[in-house]
């Protein structure tokens, strides 16, 4: 497996591994529902080094990333971003990517860990023969931390990096945090406030330690994919290979408002506007779960004594208290009375908005 550059300093704060994408990563230090409730009541920090970073840059950059992206690239300007996914020509999703726009020609998407190697094949097979444009493949040179929660604008004050709390959401700069050059956007995965700042992989150590001194008066805490797991389902953010895969269109996911069948020809257009005429036969759904008990990852989901989807993913919500599921779900069967299998006790389940949780 691979490791970051912060896995000694993981290992010195006491972190518990676990292996995700190839990687040998923190799954949690002082345990998953601590770490969670600092998040949503202070701040946390977040390795995310793992994931990718793929740069476009050149005239033809705009086009190459219209091709590739659902989404409308053209509609960002200069310090922006969007979330798009990426699809197959059968409308399956490839991966889902934040696309951010550095510069009038300069592009870059950051991908998930386990589709990097994929993501960085297929953007380079669809830029041979272009005029005008260059793809590199920035993964392994780049540091990812991710500053998260209610408190996250007061420590980047901290650190001299006060002019963070002027981007806009989805804004991105490159600017200086602690002395150390990075591109700071404001996203995250939490469903909170907060930045996640790109860094040269050789920096992040030091990057890594001087957000955790900044933050300590404020109580930050390091986090594990632990709690980013129980954070995103709760602000119903999608984990690729649970609410997304090449089995799952975008449609499909509830991510309509992300596929611009407008813009032009992309990867997978015909794919999913067919998909969108005719109605996507599954739909993603938000369940709470009446009877005690906890769904999770692949257990059948029913009306009656019919099977009519799967959970793609169920925890107990540390901050509701109660258990809380996504579930893929025939169309025609979501205002159904639905009902998840857990090892042969059918658990009754009510169907609940989304997300499941948002910050006020």
């Amino acid at each position: 497996m691979r490791r970051t550059a912060l896995f000694e300093l993981h290992r010195e704060a006491g972190a518990r591994f676990v292996e995700f994408g190839g990687w040998e990563m923190p799954v949690q230090y002082r345990g998953v529902l601590a770490e969670h409730a600092a998040v949503r009541e202070r701040a946390g920090l977040f390795d995310v080094s793992h994931m990718g970073e793929i740069e476009v840059e050149g005239p033809g950059a705009l086009a190459l990333c219209q091709d590739v992206a659902t989404n409308d690239a053209s509609r960002i300007e200069p310090g922006h971003a969007l979330y798009t996914p990426w699809c197959d020509e059968r409308g399956g999703t490839i991966d889902d990517t934040i696309l951010y726009r550095l510069a009038p020609e300069r592009w870059m998407f950051c991908v998930n860990a386990s589709n990097a190697a994929t993501c960085a094949a297929w953007i380079a097979e669809r830029a041979r023969g272009r005029e005008g444009v260059r793809v590199r493949d920035a993964s392994d040179a780049t540091g990812l931390l991710a500053l998260q929660g209610p408190a996250a604008a007061e420590v980047a004050a901290r650190l001299g990096a006060g002019d963070l709390a002027g981007l806009p959401r989805f804004g991105v700069a490159e600017t200086r945090v602690a002395g150390v050059s990075c591109i700071a956007a404001r996203t995250g995965y939490t469903g909170e406030d907060g930045f996640e700042l790109f860094a040269p992989v050789e920096d992040s150590p030091r990057l890594w330690r001087a957000i955790l001194e900044a933050g300590a008066p404020l109580g930050i805490e390091p986090i594990g994919l632990g709690a980013r797991d129980t954070l995103r389902l709760e602000a119903a953010l999608p984990l690729y290979g649970h609410e997304l895969s090449r089995e799952i269109s975008p449609l499909e996911a509830g991510l309509g408002w992300a596929v611009r069948l407008d813009k032009g020809p992309f990867r997978g257009r015909d794919a999913l506007a067919a998909q969108k005429a005719s109605g996507p036969p599954r739909r993603l759904v938000g369940l709470r779960l009446v009877d005690p008990g906890i769904a999770r990852a692949d257990h059948p989901v029913t009306a009656g004594d019919e099977v009519v989807g799967v959970v793609t993913s169920g925890t107990k919500s540390p901050t509701l208290g109660h258990a809380i599921a996504l579930a893929l779900v025939r169309r025609e069967a979501v205002d159904a009375a639905l009902a998840v299998d857990v090892r042969g006790r059918r658990l009754r389940a009510e169907r609940v908005p989304l997300p499941f949780y948002r910050r006020t």
